[in-house]
């Protein structure tokens, strides 16, 4: 029997262990493809029943788009219906920047197929720079039929541009309106979270505009409307397929204003070249029959985004078109605050009527002497003279008397340092001195020398030329105050239903009615043979007045203001304060004319031809205006 050999480099197989480790592998592997197959069961059955109204609404979601519908904005006419904004539709060619590499390269693209001026390229720079990346925004408004034709061809080269239907703001009146009715905007961040705040956000989805200032900001709510809703089907690209519901959106409510604006026009154009303001009141009701701060701006360059050259120009003017100055400018009221001194002097038991004074030619406090705007003086003067003539030093001696808590208190009732709550925002207060008030602004004493200027409506008086108005309005209704307001009434687009703003008497002033009418006479008096008659000569009816003139840079003890020799935004400012008829007044204005000099050769003559059309509905011819009156005073 032969022996077996074993060769040592040969591997003895164990197939039972090798069968053992296959099948423990594919038992492992069974069971982990198994269990996620149990995983993806379990994932499956999470999604499709206990998930499954969740992601229907979102399916549903994917295949519905919700798409706002922006309302029309309520249109702003005057008292006799013209038209002081409005809307109209029109075509804008719109880039979204994110859904673009190149939007400089993409512009220049554009150009070749649609007119692309510089202009139109500031103004898009500067919506992108306010802008979020994901808005679209307006590189062209106003497209031609033509132009809509050529860009439709080509649209294919341009992905992120597209055409919009939109509707834009008009305002047809111009400059003549821009401070009162204001102007729309787009929307920015800050606006857009108080909108959230105040939970309006859902009606502004869609909206790209927003009231900014004047009526278009202070009744923003009514003129907005309500958004739209339109549910529409759309397919995998995106596209539109069907409408499956609509909500129609709402219009906003028309304005209907006190203000007429043929008045506005003859008012604008009474300036001339002056800068200015000038407010006319009913006085029976408060309602604002004009409303003018000159220079004005166009509120037509603000509706598709104002460009940055005509922003720059708005915005560096030395002439300031853009500050509301009957609304927001200050200034010293000048003689014009005389009337309310002789009516304080009168409340206070400081003066009567008939006693009188002897100017000389000014007043001595202090060592410091406060000359008379008539240099000798007027000679004797009663409370009558003191304002047909408008004596100073009869009121540098009145304020001594009175001090100034006594006209502080006394002004106050006449809305001198208070807003008047206008319907307009960005009223100013103004400044209405006292001892308290000097403490808290410069943490001072009063002194009794600084009373004396105060009573000729100069120191540290200052007040807009709003404020003048309702002033001089309050005292033609024999001390009742109303509330101005611009808007009449609101018209609601859809029942046509009118809400009235009814008129808002604010106080009745306690001043004994024979104090009043001592003023009020010696007010006929100043356009009948004082101050004020040179412009009011053979004015078919009976007017009350007040000329005045207000310092811009004090001058030095002894030094005599000569007109010739100030540069002219250094002169005077000239003001009037008016109402007519006198018997039964209708209309009363402020006029401010800065640095024209002498209230009766520069404001008077603008308050007569708003009188004019008023009151007789013609214009007047220019009138011939001397620097000084025929007694050589200077107001």
């Amino acid at each position: 029997m032969s022996e077996l050999t074993i060769n040592p480099g040969v591997e003895i197989k164990n197939s039972r262990l090798e069968i053992y480790h296959f099948r423990l592998r594919l038992a492992i592997a069974s069971g982990f493809v198994m269990f996620m197959f149990f995983l993806l069961f379990m994932r499956l059955f999470y999604l499709q029943v206990i998930q499954q109204e969740h992601y229907e609404t979102l399916a549903e979601a994917n295949r519905i788009s919700v798409v706002p519908i922006v309302p029309n904005r309520g249109i702003i006419v005057d008292r006799n219906g013209v038209l002081l904004a409005n809307n109209y539709s029109a075509y804008t060619l719109e880039i979204t920047p994110h859904k673009v590499e190149d939007v400089d390269a993409l512009i220049d693209e554009l150009a070749t197929v649609v007119e692309i001026t510089p202009k139109d390229r500031r103004r898009f720079k500067k919506l992108v720079e306010e802008s979020k990346s994901f808005e679209s925004l307006p590189i062209r408004s106003r497209l031609s039929d033509e132009e809509i034709a050529r860009f439709a061809a080509n649209s294919y080269r341009f992905p992120g541009v597209v055409i919009n239907a939109r509707l834009f703001r008009q305002y047809p009146q111009g400059e003549v309106f821009s401070h009162v009715v204001g102007q729309i905007g787009r929307i920015n961040q800050t606006e857009l979270d108080q909108l959230e705040d105040d939970g309006l956000d859902a009606n502004y989805r869609g909206t790209d505009y927003i009231g900014k200032v004047g009526l278009e900001q202070s009744y923003e709510t009514q003129l907005h409307g309500t958004t739209g809703v339109e549910e529409v089907e759309v397919d995998s690209g995106g596209r539109a397929v069907r409408t499956l519901s609509r909500s129609a959106p709402v219009s906003g409510n028309n304005l209907v204003l006190k203000l007429d604006a043929k008045l506005q026009e003859v008012v604008y154009e009474a300036f001339g070249d002056y800068r200015g303001a000038l407010v006319a009141i009913d006085p029976r009701n408060g309602g604002v029959l004009a409303f003018v701060s000159k220079p004005g701006f166009d509120p037509n360059l603000f509706v598709d985004g104002i460009d940055p050259q005509n922003w720059k120009e708005l915005n560096e003017s030395i002439d300031r078109p853009m500050v509301n100055r009957a609304l927001a400018g200050t200034y010293p009221p000048g003689s014009t605050f005389k009337p309310y001194m002789a009516l304080a002097g009168l409340y206070y038991g400081k003066r009567r009527p008939e006693q009188t004074i002897n100017d000389t030619g000014g007043f001595n406090f202090g060592g410091h002497y406060f000359h008379d705007d008539k240099p000798g003086g007027h000679g004797i003067v009663d409370m009558y003279r003191s304002l047909v003539v408008s004596c100073d030093t009869y009121y540098y001696m009145l304020a001594n008397d009175l001090g100034i808590d006594n006209i502080s208190t006394f002004m106050r009732q006449f809305g001198f340092g208070s807003p008047t709550g206008i319907d307009l925002t960005g009223e100013s207060a103004g400044v209405l001195p006292s001892q308290e008030w000097k403490m808290k602004r410069f943490g001072q004493k009063w002194y009794a020398g600084e009373t004396i200027s105060v009573g000729i409506g100069q120191g540290y008086n200052a007040y807009t030329p709003l404020q003048l108005a309702q002033a001089v309005a309050t005292l033609a209704n024999d001390g009742v105050m109303f509330r101005p307001h611009i808007v009449d009434y609101i018209e609601d687009i859809v029942t046509r239903n009118r809400t009235v703003i009814e008129p808002k008497p604010l106080r009745k002033i306690d001043i004994k009615p024979e104090y009043l009418q001592v003023v009020k006479n010696a007010m006929i008096g100043v356009n009948k043979e004082g101050t004020g008659a040179q412009a009011f000569a053979g004015a078919g009816y009976v007017s009350a007045g007040k000329t005045g003139t207000a310092q811009v840079v004090a001058l030095k003890q002894g030094e005599k203001y000569v007109e010739s020799r100030v540069a002219e935004r250094r002169r005077d400012h000239a003001l009037f304060v008016a109402y007519a008829p006198a018997d039964a007044p209708t209309i009363a204005v402020a006029v401010l004319v800065e640095n024209a000099g002498f209230g009766a050769a520069a404001a008077a003559p603008i308050a007569r031809k708003v009188f004019d059309y008023y009151l007789l509905g013609k214009q007047p011819t220019p009138l011939k205006t001397d620097e000084e009156h025929s007694d050589g005073t200077a107001d």
